[in-house]
């Protein structure tokens, strides 16, 4: 049996291997990919897991996963888009490639620009079941002409009717760093953490209250306190008891304080 609520201090293999098949909604991670940070030392079966995710999401379940590639021998690795291929050999569907962007990234020298992104892959098994939109007021409002090109290349117009609001777009801007990740101190413990509105904006996006969001990589607690926040049933999978207890002590001064909000 597998229980809400709680961090696995186990590789995340061993916990969905207790899972019945179809369990889960959602998935939010970040994978230690390419050894760009040492996690504890610890490494991860990628393969397996793909495998086993596949099995354990709901149709129309959907897995963010966040990863970017180290250079290594003056070339970047390209694990990110091999990654990305694999989950698509083993049944998911690339349903979009969303861009996390950092508006304020670490300094880089050498002959490349500022490193200020990485991927979210957006995977999912058939159709995604839930799409709740962040959406943002529009500039411009009434008529306007929509132009598309067909198949052969002529030119389609269509009157439409501008709404007061549409969706944001699939590049999340967010700033990064002691105090705007997260509040929470002892969060920066753990040397990768998530920017809590990262979390919360996908989470908020891809599902419904009371849904099983599980993170195959919980670190440092963030996904946890983002479902707490947003009233979602969770489970985490965390191979370091260093990470676990870090986590654990986050959400529990979380629901403690109750003080939380996202701006």
């Amino acid at each position: 049996m597998i229980e809400y609520g709680h961090i696995y201090n186990e590789d995340c293999l061993k916990t969905m291997e207790r899972m019945d098949n179809e369990t889960i909604d959602f998935v939010i991670t970040s994978p230690p990919y390419d050894n760009i940070r040492n996690y504890n030392g610890y490494t991860f079966d990628f393969e397996n897991i793909v495998t086993q995710l596949f099995r354990v999401m709901k149709k129309g379940g959907v897995i963010i996963w966040v990863v970017a590639d180290a250079t290594i021998d003056g070339s970047e690795t390209g694990t990110s888009f091999r990654q990305a291929l694999k989950f698509m050999d083993e049944g998911f569907k690339l349903h979009d490639t969303m861009i996390y962007y950092k508006n304020n990234p670490m300094p880089q020298t050498g002959n490349r620009y500022h490193q200020m992104f990485e991927y979210m892959f957006c995977f999912s098994k058939s159709s995604p079941k839930t799409f709740n939109p962040i959406k943002e007021k529009t500039k411009y409002r009434g008529l306007a002409n929509m132009k598309n090109r067909g198949t052969e290349g002529e030119l389609h117009y269509e009157r439409i009717e501008r709404t007061t609001e549409k969706k944001v777009g699939n590049v999340f801007m967010y700033s990064i760093g002691g105090g705007i990740s997260t509040k929470d101190k002892i969060a920066f413990k753990h040397p990768a953490i998530f920017p809590e509105k990262l979390v919360y904006d996908q989470i908020l996006t891809w599902t419904n209250e009371y849904d099983i969001v599980y993170d195959p990589f919980m670190g440092s607690g963030t996904t946890a306190k983002m479902s707490e926040l947003l009233h979602r049933k969770w489970i985490g999978s965390e191979i370091s008891k260093e990470y676990v207890d870090i986590a654990t002590e986050r959400i529990s001064m979380y629901k403690q304080n109750d003080l939380f909000a996202i701006s």
